[in-house]
């Protein structure tokens, strides 16, 4: 088993900035893939960004290409994600996702463990 605790999210300004944070514990953090999917309200979740525990490979979704950044610290069983210009529509409930796919992979059926959520609110 696998414990994420998402944190980070607030209410920031467009063009403003976040870091959200999720903090695993339990089993092996360092051989896990991490996702950051989101999901705003009347949509499906999607995969906004995912890092492999193998090589440290990373996946971004196009449309924050360039503006968020996935991390992860194994030494302190945290994974990161940095987001810059921030837009309204990246306004949505963020989750971390673990998962023991070897890529970086976009598909929530590749993860096993799922936080709770943090809420980011992007205001124009």
């Amino acid at each position: 088993q696998v414990q994420l605790v998402e944190s980070g999210g607030g209410l920031v300004q467009a063009g403003g900035s976040l870091r959200l944070s999720c903090a695993a514990s339990g089993r092996t953090f360092s051989q896990y893939t991490m996702g950051w999917f989101r999901q705003a309200p009347g949509k499906e979740r999607e995969c906004a960004a995912a890092i492999s525990w193998i090589n440290g490979g990373t996946y971004y979704a196009d449309y924050v290409k360039g503006r968020f950044t996935i991390s992860r610290d194994n030494a302190k069983n945290t994974v990161y994600l940095q987001m810059n210009s921030l837009k309204p529509e990246d306004t949505a409930v963020y989750y971390c996702a673990a998962g023991s796919t070897y890529y970086s992979s976009s598909y929530y059926r590749e993860y096993d463990y799922w936080g709770q959520g943090t809420q980011v609110t992007v205001s124009s």
